[in-house]
């Protein structure tokens, strides 16, 4: 009998051999299906996932007795994404916030201009893959080959993050990386291909058996919107408010994944994979109002910094 995990693995690895000869409304068209049937069999774990709430060995709180933690992210998955992160830094600065920009070098050009301009104005970049095409961590030979590519990426960028495409992981894999912190796991998401979550709402340490060295794994917490807006086709933010509200009851982490990739801040007709940027505008400002003084907003580097120094 195939182990579950294995079986999965091999649908993973069709699905990026077939993708290219799909046309992208069918791909999506599907998923959508799918994703449907998913939400209906898994309505008792997601958006929320009861368990995931239990505090890690030697937690004392997070800095200055705040709440909880918000960190905010984004993949930036398409040369359209790369030309629209202008727009999305703007509108975050404009209402105090700050977050990480993850990049993936060899998909598109990455503007050195963009990535000086992120960090001159307080926003953290990170690495994002190497290609996006479903295949790094398809053999341990090919993670190890493309590690050193993404390894100078990392270096050349003075980043010391990473999250994979598709959230596709191996934990002890990822350890070739000469990172400080990954991004590529969840606390629940059943509507990802790799779909097993790591069921908590902190951050955690991944340690290196092989010697004394490893990094800090953050989990995104809150659904991301290309699930939320393109494939449930949702058109508020109650989910995000509602996730939120339950992660701030808990003193947990809310960190959230979007895309520039499919934010509209234009206001024009919709693209079939667009939602308007004003969703993500309104849940910022929901944080804001909502809970003014009470969460601790760190940037990725801050927060594994933080458990790095605390709970280690």
């Amino acid at each position: 009998m195939i182990p579950k995990m294995n079986i999965q693995k091999m649908i993973i690895s069709v699905f990026y051999e077939l993708k290219p000869i799909i046309p992208r409304p069918m791909q999506i068209w599907l998923r959508r299906i799918i994703t449907s049937a998913k939400r209906k069999r898994h309505a008792e774990i997601w958006p929320i996932l009861k368990t995931a709430v239990k505090q890690p060995q030697g937690w004392s709180g997070w800095p200055d007795g705040k709440k909880f933690a918000l960190v905010l992210t984004h993949d930036v998955d398409t040369a359209r994404g790369h030309e629209r992160c202008y727009h999305l830094m703007e509108l975050e600065e404009q209402l105090g916030f700050r977050s990480a920009f993850n990049f993936v070098p060899e998909r598109y050009s990455v503007s050195d201009n963009l990535r000086n301009k992120l960090t001159k104005h307080g926003f953290e970049v990170c690495v994002h893959g190497l290609n996006h095409d479903g295949k790094l961590f398809r053999s341990r030979k090919i993670f190890k080959e493309r590690c050193v590519k993404i390894n100078h990426y990392l270096r050349i960028w003075n980043a010391v993050g990473f999250r994979a495409p598709a959230m596709h992981h191996n934990l002890e894999w990822i350890h070739d990386l000469n990172i400080q912190y990954d991004m590529s796991t969840f606390d629940v998401d059943p509507f990802e291909p790799q779909s097993e979550g790591v069921s908590t709402i902190f951050p955690f340490w991944m340690a290196n058996n092989s010697n004394d060295h490893g990094y800090v794994e953050l989990p995104y917490t809150l659904p991301q919107d290309f699930t939320l807006f393109i494939l449930l086709r949702e058109k508020t933010i109650n989910i995000w408010k509602y996730k939120l509200d339950w992660i701030a009851q808990h003193s947990g982490m809310a960190l959230l994944n979007t895309h520039p990739d499919y934010m509209n801040f234009n206001n024009d007709l919709l693209a079939p994979e667009e939602y308007y940027a004003h969703n993500y505008k309104k849940f910022l400002l929901y944080i804001k109002n909502n809970y003014n003084g009470e969460y601790w907003h760190a940037l990725p580097k801050d927060m594994s910094r933080f458990w790095f120094t605390n709970m280690i």
